[in-house]
């Protein structure tokens, strides 16, 4: 048995024979994959972000001391993750964003030059990965890592007041 079209899937030609397929004002013309809008959270541009910076070697951290002082605190809460957007504050438009991004580099990197390298690293991530366009970049150096500095969020390890390691469970 023929497949008998619906009235949906039926207009008429010039001729006035029903033919199948779409009416031609359906969707107002548009591909099925433009109909509709996709809104992309501020959380969401901010872990790209967050993510490509990482990915620049000579990238200590990323956040000023006071988020990374917090971040730090937050992270040590059981059930906590580390937030992958710290340091990292995105506005989000319907096809545009802006990024600022905080930053700990290394000592001995060019900073001009690792700023260019992150400036890029985030805006081809960013608009590949949701198709926005970064407008702009904006990167402020706030420390530099020395390399016999401890690192900040390292924890000396619990002593017992008995002067001895706890035991491990």
């Amino acid at each position: 048995m023929p497949d008998t079209p619906t009235p949906a899937t039926l207009h008429k030609n010039a001729g006035g024979t029903p033919t199948p397929g779409p009416p031609p004002s359906a969707g107002g013309g548009k591909p099925i994959g433009e109909r509709g809008r996709t809104a992309l959270a501020v959380g969401v541009v901010e872990k790209i972000a967050g993510m490509a910076a990482r990915e620049v070697p000579g990238i200590h951290a990323l956040g000023s001391g006071l988020a990374r002082t917090f971040g730090a605190m937050r992270d040590r809460v059981p059930g906590g993750r580390p937030s992958v957007g710290r340091g990292i504050k995105a506005e989000v438009g319907e096809k545009q964003t802006a990024i600022d991004i905080a930053l700990v580099v290394e000592y001995g990197v060019v900073i001009p030059e690792l700023a260019r390298q992150v400036r890029e690293n985030i805006i081809n991530a960013v608009e590949r990965m949701t198709g926005l366009e970064v407008v702009e970049v904006n990167i402020a150096v706030n420390d530099v890592h020395l390399p016999d500095e401890p690192e900040f969020e390292e924890e000396e390890e619990p002593v017992s007041v008995s002067g001895q390691r706890p035991k491990l469970k």
